[in-house]
């Protein structure tokens, strides 16, 4: 009996260890991008759609409208899908120039919907190139030249550089999150790039070519419709490249309640998605024989890293426990391990990206975030989980 328990323990410390390891991978090949030339703008060929899902968005939009504006060329068209809108996000919207489609449905409300009343009214007259971008968010310059170009020429999904920002006189501390987030969606998906590999959908800032996403399954009401959606074009056989010069910014929300819902409907959607993505991408990598698959569904693998720390310590203690019970130290060594990869992949990346946002004098904030995760993750083990989108609160 003894032998078994020992085998198992150590069976599921060395399955731990894979999205340890796939985090330090990718943080230390961010380090090889800074070598890499710079990408150049071309100009494009070929009509853009930009495409803006609003859920009762008037007060943000219209920085997101001029922004758009300022980079669309003849022939483009920027569509606002205002979708079970009961302020005036369409009579705002006509008023910067952009096309309105009005989408009332409170059956069915989510992104994932309204994306795809947009689609379908993009299908009258298509464009080459679809570019999504939420109405909330800032563009830097050149972000959709740069995506469309991208889009065009590799006839794959492209993904801009998406980050969040504190607010101004913001009555949470989003140093950690800010951290966090940089690491997640900028030093992650920079090392998957150095390595030739493709990165995960981040829900803006996103470009498809219109024969990939006219018939793309956008319909839903899921959580986390970007990861769902990378995770399906990828099992296409379209898995999306990063580019990180098209950058697309936006703020959390500015409430203690309204951070913490977002923080809920992100996470808890990954950690749901591991299970059921993961299965998908390995049957898409013995159908289609594409290895570019694997690294996505490694990255998928990777847990949010409140839930990795969480999960790393408690695999200590019980490594702890089985050693000192006579069973077998290899959960105790692989644990200890792996904690010390996650720590250093953690300072390497701090380095790199997080001492502006989160500077070493912050770092007594850490105690405060990782006890709200841990409140966050029993709630959703009694069953409090969020299994339905929600508008992020950013009043």
């Amino acid at each position: 009996m003894m032998p078994l328990v020992s085998f198992i323990l150590s069976v599921l410390a060395i399955v731990l260890a894979i999205p340890v390891a796939t985090l330090f991978v990718e943080v230390a090949a961010a380090r090889l991008y800074a070598g890499f030339p710079p990408e150049k703008i071309k100009r494009r060929s070929g009509r853009v759609a930009i495409l803006v899902p609003a859920h009762n968005e008037s007060a943000g939009l219209i920085p997101t409208l001029d922004d758009l504006r300022s980079q669309i060329e003849p022939g483009d068209r920027v569509l606002v899908v205002a979708d079970n809108c009961t302020d005036d996000t369409a009579i705002v919207a006509r008023s910067r120039g952009a096309e309105v489609a009005i989408r009332s449905d409170p059956a069915r409300i989510g992104k994932g919907y309204a994306l795809d009343w947009g689609i379908k009214h993009l299908r009258v007259d298509p464009p080459e190139i679809v570019i999504m971008v939420d109405a909330d968010c800032r563009l830097g310059t050149g972000a959709i030249e740069i995506l469309a170009n991208a889009a065009a020429e590799a006839q794959r999904p492209a993904q801009g550089l998406y980050l969040m920002k504190a607010p101004p006189d913001s009555a949470v501390n989003h140093q950690v999150a800010e951290f966090a987030w940089r690491l997640k969606n900028w030093i992650r998906p920079l090392g998957l790039k150095a390595l030739g590999s493709p990165c995960q959908l981040m829900g803006t800032g996103m470009a498809f070519p219109w024969r990939i996403i006219e018939n793309a399954a956008l319909s839903s009401a899921s959580i986390v419709e970007d990861l769902q959606l990378g995770i399906e074009l990828a099992c296409a056989g379209y898995p999306p490249l990063f580019c990180p010069m098209a950058l697309v910014t936006s703020t959390f929300p500015n409430s203690k309640e309204g951070a913490l819902k977002q923080r809920q409907r992100w996470e808890h959607g990954h950690v749901g998605l591991i299970f059921a993505g993961a299965p998908r991408l390995l049957y898409a990598i013995v159908k289609h024989r594409d290895l570019r698959v694997i690294a996505i569904m490694l990255d998928l693998l990777v847990p949010p890293l409140s839930l990795l720390g969480i999960v790393l310590l408690s695999s200590i203690v019980v490594g702890v426990v089985a050693a000192s019970s006579g069973l077998t130290s290899i959960p105790l060594i692989v644990s200890l391990s792996g904690l010390s990869i996650a720590l250093a992949a953690l300072v390497i990346a701090w380095l790199e990206c997080g001492r502006e946002v989160l500077p070493a004098r912050s770092f007594g904030l850490l105690a405060a975030y990782v006890t709200a995760k841990l409140r966050m993750y029993g709630a959703a083990l009694l069953g409090r989980r969020v299994s339905s989108w929600i508008r992020a609160d950013r009043n």
